[in-house]
């Protein structure tokens, strides 16, 4: 690979990495986009620079531990408790891609992409 297309794949991913915390947070109120940035990230981690791989994986975590923390928000909105579970999570949901996406714009590598907090 010449030079010219690294410097265009580490453009493309950067793009396609803040894509996906756009749609996470669409997916907020619409949910389908925030399956397709799930799929993106998958697809775009393996092939991606190594800066952008840390994003990809604090992606694919985030929205599988937003699910989790989804799915005991339902199961604790039966006693009440689960309404203020799911503001939480909705919260820590913005909060993570928000930050996600101040370190895509500094083409930098998330820090700790593996934690469960921001």
């Amino acid at each position: 690979m010449s030079e010219a297309q690294n410097v265009s794949a580490a453009e493309d991913s950067g793009s396609t990495a803040n894509l996906v915390y756009i749609l996470y947070l669409v997916g907020l109120v619409v949910g389908i986009t925030g399956i397709v940035g799930l799929i993106m990230a998958y697809m775009n981690r393996s092939a991606a620079p190594a800066w952008a791989q840390s994003h990809y994986t604090f992606q694919i975590r985030t929205f599988w531990i937003g699910v989790l923390g989804s799915v005991i928000g339902i199961a604790l909105s039966f006693i009440l408790i689960g309404f203020l579970v799911l503001a939480a999570v909705a919260i820590w949901f913005i909060i993570r891609c928000v930050k996600g996406m101040q370190y895509v714009g500094r083409r930098e590598a998330y820090p700790n992409p593996e934690s469960w907090t921001w």
